[in-house]
């Protein structure tokens, strides 16, 4: 008796003619590579990208709503909890940008050797912890600048 699974890899050629499709190997038979993580890794920071972005709406929102609702948002954003996520959001961000710029490049035809790849990959990893750690400091320099501003003018008041 034949195997089952044979019958649903079965394909036909440009020409008409039938063939056999190979059975794609289980991922737990390849051997995990910096170009595999970070392939899997713009794809979730897609995702989280566009959630971040869903977030941001809302944090709108909650600004043309009138100061009760915009003033919980901030307490959101504003406790540790919520400045992590935000700095999550902004890295999910800045990679998924820099996975898109090196797509653009292979789609170019460029940077498409093996070597190539194993080489971009830590300087993808590299420019966006660069990228994110200068933004994130910079954002988070200036909040902290304004509510020292803001405790300062409540005291003179």
């Amino acid at each position: 008796m034949q195997d089952i699974r044979k019958a649903l890899y079965v394909g036909t050629r440009s020409d008409g003619r039938l063939i056999q499709r190979p059975m794609s190997p289980h991922l737990q038979i390849y051997r995990y590579r910096l170009s595999m993580v970070l392939s899997i890794s713009n794809r979730l920071t897609g995702v989280a990208a566009t959630g971040g972005a869903a977030l941001g709406v809302f944090w709108l929102a909650a600004a043309a709503k009138g100061p009760k609702a915009f003033a919980t948002a901030r307490k959101v954003t504003g406790n540790p909890a919520g400045q992590l996520l935000l700095v999550g959001w902004l890295a999910s961000v800045v990679y998924h940008t820099v996975g898109g710029i090196r797509h653009l490049i292979w789609d170019s035809g460029k940077r498409y050797d093996k070597e190539e790849l194993n080489k971009d990959g830590p300087v993808a990893v590299g420019v966006t912890a660069g990228v994110s750690t200068v933004l994130a400091a910079g954002l988070l320099g200036v909040a902290a600048k304004r509510a020292r501003a803001l405790a300062k003018a409540g005291k003179a008041s």
